[in-house]
């Protein structure tokens, strides 16, 4: 019988060792899931802010003002520019020389 309590005692032991083990693994894994959920939230937010700031940047009025400005560009005159009349391709052409 003695015998059987001391063999009791060690698996009780052994059992509580592994408890304790688990419960602070499990604590350690839950730390890391809210620093991720946290991280995330704010990697959220940085991307809203940079969805932001790239929509402003895309707007033609700072495009042209720096444009101007930083660049020093100027609009083309009207008589620099030329412009293309493109006809539409009628059946025979696109059909090619008829014989």
């Amino acid at each position: 019988m003695n015998r059987l309590n001391i063999l009791l005692s060690a698996v009780l032991v052994f059992c509580a060792l592994g408890l304790v083990a688990s419960q602070d693994r499990a604590r350690k894994l839950f730390v890391d899931l809210e620093r991720s959920q946290a991280k995330a939230k704010q990697l959220e937010v940085q991307w809203n802010q940079l969805e932001l700031e790239q929509s402003r940047l895309a707007t033609s009025s700072l495009i042209d003002s720096k444009a101007r400005k930083g660049l020093s560009m100027q609009p083309a005159p009207a008589q620099r520019t030329l412009y293309l009349v493109v006809e539409p391709i009628s059946e025979q052409t696109a059909m090619g020389p008829q014989r």
